[in-house]
Formats: C-alpha cells, sequence, structure tokens
C-alpha cells in the first residue's frame, strides 16, 4: 500500500519516507523481478516481429520462425529480469538525515539496503514538482495529484517520479526547509496543472493533460 511522502522524526534521526517497505536481500529482489521480467519481450514485440516477418518473406517454414521467436523472446527476458532487478534494488525507499534535530549526516535507504552516511552539506537542493491532472467538466473520474522528487547532490542527481501525493505539498516543502535550512540547503517547490483530455467520440482512447501551468513557491 502506498504511503504520500512525509516527514517522520524519530529518537536518531528524521526520515522522509517516500516508498513503503523495509529493505530486503539481493536473492529476493532478484525472485520478485522474474514476473515483470516477462513484459519485456512485450515491450519488444515490434522488432520480435519484424525478424518473423522477414523470415517469413524469405521462405522459412513456420515452425522455424516459432522457434527463433521463442529463441528472441527467451533472450529479451533474460535480459530484461537483470534490469527491473537493478531498477528494484536502487529504488529509495527512504532519506534518513541524522541526529534528528539538526542533521549534519544523510544516507539513502534503497530497497537492496542503505547506502553510506554523508555530509549533509553534500545535499545541494530539494526540488518537489506537485503535478496535478484535473478532470475535464463531466469527468467521473477524481484528479490526480502525484510528486516528483529531485535530490541534488554533490555526486549527481537522483530522482523519483509519480509518487502518490494527497497532501499538502507546500507543508512538505515547508517542513524539509525548517529541517535543512541550517545547512543551507535550497528547497525549492513547483506546482504544475494539467487538465484530462476528454475522450475522443466511439474511439475508446483517452490522452494526457493539455496545457499546464507552474508556479514556484518554497
Amino acid at each position: 500500500m502506498a504511503t504520500d511522502p512525509v516527514l517522520r522524526q524519530g529518537p536518531d534521526s528524521t526520515d522522509l519516507v517516500l516508498r513503503d517497505g523495509s529493505p530486503t536481500g539481493p536473492v529476493l529482489i532478484v525472485l520478485t523481478s522474474a514476473g515483470p521480467a516477462l513484459l519485456t519481450p512485450l515491450l519488444l514485440i515490434v522488432p520480435t516481429l519484424v525478424v518473423a516477418f522477414w523470415m517469413a518473406l524469405a521462405g522459412a517454414q513456420a515452425s522455424t520462425v516459432f522457434v527463433v521467436v521463442g529463441v528472441i523472446a527467451g533472450l529479451e527476458f533474460l535480459l530484461g529480469w537483470p534490469a527491473v532487478a537493478f531498477s528494484r534494488a536502487r529504488s529509495i525507499l527512504r532519506v534518513e538525515f541524522a541526529p534528528a534535530g539538526v542533521p549534519t549526516s544523510l544516507r539513502l535507504v534503497r530497497t537492496a539496503g542503505p547506502d553510506d552516511w554523508l555530509p549533509v552539506d553534500s545535499l545541494r537542493e530539494v526540488q518537489l514538482t506537485h503535478e496535478v491532472v484535473e478532470p475535464y467538466e463531466g469527468d467521473p473520474k477524481p484528479a490526480v495529484s502525484t510528486l516528483v522528487l529531485e535530490l541534488g547532490l554533490r555526486e549527481g542527481r537522483e530522482r523519483l517520479d509519480s509518487l502518490p501525493f494527497g497532501g499538502d505539498p507546500q507543508q512538505l516543502a515547508d517542513a524539509l526547509e525548517a529541517l535543512l535550512g541550517s545547512a543551507g540547503v535550497v528547497v525549492e517547490l513547483r506546482t504544475e496543472r494539467s487538465r484530462r483530455s476528454r475522450p475522443v467520440p466511439n474511439s475508446g482512447w483517452t490522452s494526457g493533460g493539455s496545457a499546464s501551468v507552474g508556479s514556484a513557491g518554497g
């Protein structure tokens, strides 16, 4: 069950909790990545069908085409499996700031386990983008609110997209600023709004938002 990004203060650290769950071992990550990796052949179905089409034009027997397509799909699965596992292992669950009151250190806690502790001044900025997709007039579906988080670290940037968020983004930004302001970390909040497009009659298709409006705060 997903949770809104939230700051939680404990006895030893203040945690920016981004996703539910605790770190798991590499074996479990690999095993649970097998199912999603089955989507890899579906995502690459176009080049696979192109190969099958050209083999058929070249006069290959149907059984040969099926075997080749099966081998290609198997290779795509074997390539996709470690890619999915690596992505899951690097997924950030929370950011820990210690000590809890005025932090001097931070670390990223990933699905595979926590990174090393870093000095808090290695975090230069936190960018929050609150994305709201509003319904068109008469749309029975409610608005969708998500958060994009970018951490500007000295050695690179970490970005988390489409985090479910139903809270007050300004309150979260103010809390982060109060926690990290003494370390000189810049906290920036932007809001981007768009409207869900009305479906085209008789098409059965819907598309994403239209024009968006951004505002900054923080």
